[in-house]
């Protein structure tokens, strides 16, 4: 995979951070974006292929072969826990929604970062979790906050597991992780593959651009459905997050036959307007004639669903 590089120059640093905290509130949704209830009968009933609920950002509650799966459930109001100000979600409540939800047969986790890995989410969520399957080093923080580590398994880049009866893989971005000042790059990042004998799902996870992209395509000959990362991009780190564009071309190359943008909706993270990702994604999808979905927030939806509105022009 190509080499990936973190490093802002001096020049531009000043700059970079003008563009993140100048005028931030234009850039939010002018109203809290409402989050439908869950609807747990629609979510478990019999259905041929998968389900699933998005709680914006990057949280993905699926529903496949009869397990449930919760990918980085990060539902807390705040994706700056620890900064001097808030990163506030753009729904509230988000955390109440635990409650409603039924047994978790596997959590996921991607990376550790903040805005994917929430403390007050995973302590409201241990109790009704049977198993954890995440990021190597990862382990850690989650038997820290009192997860059993012997519910818990660390995957490195291409390793897989038969989970009941889904092969879950971890596949390689290009990214970075570390929640402080001390221990970045301490934990590894990435996306996941399920695969069951009735369908594949691919969840792309953070990262910026690559020829990897093609690699997943063809070590899993194609995806029914994937979760492509759209959004908190920036050109001064541009190989760590995919533009819009890239993030339609990506899922090309991995071969997906149908996708949906994530990691937007739920946080101001860069400098761009909130919508910008889902508006770009929209219209370079549509330019190649790729099938594509965009659900409302908190909606159980099939991935074989086609009827959607372009519900973000109200906020």
């Amino acid at each position: 995979m190509q080499a990936t590089s973190m490093n802002i120059d001096l020049k531009d640093f000043s700059k970079v951070l003008v563009q993140q905290f100048k005028g931030r509130s234009s850039r939010q949704p002018n109203r809290q974006i409402p989050m439908e209830s869950f609807d747990q009968g629609k979510f478990l009933e019999g259905s041929s292929s998968a389900k699933f609920s998005w709680y914006g950002h990057s949280a993905i509650l699926l529903r496949m072969s009869g397990m449930t799966i919760f990918i980085d459930p990060m539902m807390g109001p705040d994706a700056s826990p620890i900064a001097p100000f808030q990163t506030k979600r753009f729904s509230d409540g988000t955390l109440d929604i635990i409650d409603d939800l039924p047994e978790i047969d596997l959590l996921i986790m991607t990376h550790d970062h903040y805005d994917h890995l929430d403390l007050e989410s995973i302590r409201k969520l241990k109790a009704k979790t049977k198993r954890y399957a995440v990021a190597l080093g990862v382990k850690r923080h989650l038997v820290k906050w009192g997860v059993d580590a012997d519910l818990i398994d660390e995957f490195d880049w291409w390793q897989d597991r038969m989970i009941g009866p889904i092969q879950v893989t971890f596949t390689p971005t290009r990214h970075f992780s570390g929640r402080g000042l001390t221990d970045r790059a301490q934990t590894l990042w990435g996306g996941w593959v399920f695969q069951s004998s009735e369908e594949s799902i691919w969840f792309s996870g953070d990262g910026g651009f690559g020829d990897h992209f093609e690699e997943i395509g063809r070590r899993f000959g194609g995806f029914d459905f994937a979760f492509m990362e759209c959004g908190q991009y920036n050109e001064h780190w541009r190989q760590l997050h995919l533009f819009p564009d890239e993030s339609v071309i990506a899922s090309q190359k991995g071969l997906a036959k149908k996708i949906m943008p994530v990691h937007w909706a739920g946080f101001t993270l860069a400098p761009h307007h909130w919508k910008e990702p889902v508006e770009h994604f929209v219209q370079k999808a549509r330019e190649l004639k790729v099938d594509f979905i965009i659900p409302q927030i908190g909606q159980v939806r099939s991935i074989l669903d086609t009827d959607w509105e372009e519900w973000w022009l109200e906020y």
